[in-house]
């Protein structure tokens, strides 16, 4: 599989989340695929769970890839997920509102499968605007730094 291929393997599995199409990700994986979030190592079980869990909330979620680069068996994107608030999401009851978050996945493959999955997740933006984090100005983090 080539590098251009395994890109296009990840656009069709974003495609797949932006039909709310949670098998036509998971059909990519391997059998024995590992996942880490945030260095965390995840279930498949589990992954699939988290992934229910945000489509529950967030119905509407879309993903925006704003880069995409391949490197001998790996693929990173660097993703904008938007969405409205209409489900339970760590405590917090339905709001409506429009949010976004960022991530940024790492994909390994053989054999044409995803064998290793790593995300990263700045949901900082979508707490900001649930009320589970505070607002700092730009300014002042800017001054932490």
């Amino acid at each position: 599989m080539s590098m251009a291929e395994r890109k296009a393997l990840c656009l069709e599995m974003v495609a797949a989340w932006n039909r709310w199409d949670l098998s036509g990700i998971i059909k990519h994986w391997s059998p024995d695929i590992v996942h880490y979030s945030e260095d965390n190592e995840v279930s498949s079980a589990d992954m699939v769970k988290l992934m229910e869990g945000g489509l529950k909330a967030f119905p509407d979620l879309q993903l925006e890839v704003k880069s995409i680069m391949a490197e001998e068996d790996r693929v990173a994107l660097r993703i904008t997920v938007t969405a409205t608030h209409q489900g339970e999401f760590m405590g917090v009851q339905p709001t409506g509102q429009r949010v976004s978050w960022h991530l940024v996945e790492e994909l390994r493959f053989a054999d044409g499968k995803v064998v290793e999955h790593w995300d990263v997740i700045n949901m900082r933006p979508l707490l900001v605007r649930l009320g589970k984090l505070p607002d700092v100005p730009k300014v002042a983090l800017e001054a932490s730094v």
